[in-house]
């Protein structure tokens, strides 16, 4: 059996292109034919792929080769299941780590079966629910510690939400962007700061009396902003790495690292952590959203068609503060077809 399907492709670098191809549909026993519904930007790392700036040797430098099929937050409608698929079946809605596409395959044991309460929308963003998970495990918080996020993009939104929730005093939300700082929750011991990380220093000096903060969050994957990040926290205290940059080779630590004996602790995507697997990550996402206690909803500023996708890349190119979650609306191809 045969699909047409559409797809975003990076042709090359800086080119964005929607092609349809199509592709053998037929299911091996284990695997689900999905017809996909939305799907997440996750615009930091697409943005890097599009970008195609990258060092040698780096996981970017290997893994984007063109032309390159970005995305990995997709929710897709179940419409075939193989033979030895058991826990799913027609109609069902799931999440699934599958780049921007129409139709496509994948092994059912790695799909994510979303609750009926919980929207299409915000079960695409399990995938960075789970990143984010990763990177406040990483910290292993002590209840009243004092935390800064550097960085409020996708990924600071949540990291921000889950501190919130892991017991954390004081919350220091940091990014230049003032439309990014209004979207952090305004909650009790959460300080919303418009100002990058080297400004920052000054204000969260006073305000901790000097004591600086017990852990930062660099997730800006910007090379600059590691030397910044160490000069936040106290003696003995921890900076993580959320945000890979693709040029490390002009990436500094920091004046005080050794003397003040700070520790850079990174933490990749692909990682589970301490007896966390990404399904039981995924599961406690859906939780916090079920219960109320985390949301994603209002992060959502734009939708797009898919057929649009030039357009929406050009606009995080040109004007990136003025979105935060872009989602392409996969139902749209039926009505414009």
């Amino acid at each position: 059996m045969s699909l047409e399907t559409v797809s975003i492709v990076f042709t090359e670098k800086q080119k964005v292109e929607v092609i349809k191809k199509s592709f053998d549909a037929a299911l091996g026993q284990t695997e689900i034919l999905c017809a996909a519904i939305t799907s997440l930007i996750s615009t930091g790392t697409e943005l890097q792929c599009l970008r195609g700036v990258f060092d040698p040797d780096t996981n970017w430098s290997s893994w984007v080769q063109y032309p390159f099929h970005p995305g990995y937050s997709m929710v897709a409608e179940v419409m075939e299941v193989g033979a030895n698929v058991q826990h799913l079946q027609k109609g069902d809605r799931v999440f699934v780590e599958n780049a921007h596409t129409q139709f496509f395959k994948k092994d059912a044991s790695h799909a994510v079966l979303l609750p009926k309460e919980i929207s299409s929308e915000e079960g695409a963003w399990v995938n960075l629910s789970k990143t984010t998970q990763l990177g406040v495990r990483r910290a292993e918080l002590f209840l009243g510690e004092t935390v800064g996020v550097i960085g409020l993009g996708l990924l600071g939104q949540l990291v921000t939400q889950y501190l919130y929730l892991s017991g954390a005093k004081e919350i220091y939300a940091m990014d230049p962007a003032e439309s990014r700082v209004q979207l952090v929750q305004d909650r009790p011991g959460i300080h919303r700061l418009a100002m990058d990380a080297g400004t920052a220093k000054e204000h969260i000096e006073k305000q901790t009396k000097g004591k600086m903060l017990d852990v930062v969050f660099d997730i800006t994957g910007h090379p600059a902003v590691l030397a910044q990040a160490t000069q936040l926290v106290k003696p003995l205290g921890r900076v993580i790495l959320l945000g890979d940059t693709a040029t490390p080779s002009v990436q500094g630590m920091g004046r005080n690292v050794v003397s003040n004996s700070v520790s850079i602790l990174g933490i990749h995507a692909l990682m589970n952590y301490k007896g966390w697997q990404h399904p039981e990550m995924a599961d406690l996402f859906l939780t916090y959203l079920l219960q109320g206690r985390m949301d994603v909803t209002p992060l959502i500023t734009h939708r797009f068609s898919p057929l649009d996708a030039p357009q929406a890349y050009d606009l995080l190119v040109h004007n990136r503060s003025s979105a935060m979650g872009v989602l392409f609306d996969w139902t749209r191809l039926g009505e414009e077809s």
